[in-house]
């Protein structure tokens, strides 16, 4: 029987080095984005049955005899429980737009809103590994792991929504039903296509007790609509166009839709117990991660 040669050690190892060529720069970005928040080796680390010592809090009424630390006790004259790590680790799963709408930039001095979305994201999976959660891409079916293979299998993943041009939609949705029962979730994108599928999602999503985070990535210029006069406004993938003499008279009609949708955006999340945010690609990345980070952990 004739073996794919790509399933061959050869042919795995030239997709590994084709991969890698590719993949110092994004994880580089990620990797210094991430270290700008560790807060210390523990991490995420709370209390509960786990093996690796934590730390020590004075005994409370109720504290077993068996659970305090008579070593640690012997020093004082107040009495200490030795705390352990909690171990039960969670399971994160990102899904990262990659329609032909996130390759928009409005600027030559700022990234895509697809390239600060990898980046975020990815940013996020080294907090998480970091932290001894799992993690995993929901755009892949990639289940939930650990550990710095999962996180180049990732990166890998993302670099290719990026270049392979096999994409040619103008707006993603997101696909619940990947995502594993009671893990937590975050959605990436700019969210300008139809608003049903994300609906549909993310109350798919809820019934399975899965709770997350929304993440708006958005270019200034579609904020603030700074066109005037004659414009041509067409879709990434070119099947939309549109040309105006008077871009200006748009203004007021389109900001009013922007802000219709945001508000959906809000009570969806509001419904289904999720969170919302919205980050500008010419603000700081730091800013997005430290509150996706922080919001992930109160989604539970």
């Amino acid at each position: 029987m004739n073996q794919d040669p790509a399933t061959t050690p050869a042919g795995l190892r030239h997709r590994a080095e084709t991969h890698a060529s590719a993949l110092p720069p994004l994880l580089a970005e990620a990797e210094h984005l991430a270290a700008t928040v560790l807060l210390g080796d523990h991490g995420r680390r709370r209390a509960g049955v786990g093996d690796e010592f934590w730390q020590y809090r004075p005994a409370e009424n109720g504290d077993e005899l068996r659970v305090i630390d008579w070593r640690r006790s012997a020093r004082g004259d107040a009495h200490f429980v030795r705390q352990k790590e909690w171990q039960a680790a969670q399971s994160v799963m990102l899904w990262v737009d990659d329609a032909l709408s996130m390759n928009f930039t409005g600027g030559k001095d700022r990234p895509t809103k697809g390239h600060r979305a990898r980046v975020l994201a990815l940013a996020l999976c080294v907090l998480l590994n970091r932290g001894g959660e799992r993690f995993g891409l929901a755009n892949r079916g990639t289940p939930p792991r650990r550990g710095e293979a999962q996180l180049a299998r990732i990166a890998g993943h993302l670099m290719d929504a990026a270049f392979n041009g096999d994409n040619d939609i103008d707006f993603g949705s997101p696909n619940a039903r990947v995502l594993p029962a009671g893990a937590r979730a975050m959605f990436v994108s700019d969210f300008f296509g139809d608003m049903e599928p994300v609906a549909k999602s993310l109350t798919a999503a809820t019934d399975r007790g899965v709770k997350g985070v929304l993440l708006q990535v958005l270019d200034p210029d579609e904020e603030a609509f700074p066109y005037d006069g004659r414009t041509v406004f067409e879709s990434m993938s070119g099947t939309i166009r549109f040309e105006t003499l008077k871009a200006g008279s748009l203004k007021e009609d389109y900001l009013s839709r922007l802000a219709k949708r945001k508000a959906e955006l809000k009570e969806l999340c509001r419904a289904t117990g999720w969170r919302y945010h919205c980050h500008h690609s010419n603000q700081p990345a730091l800013t997005a991660l430290m509150w996706a980070y922080r919001a992930l952990d109160h989604a539970q």
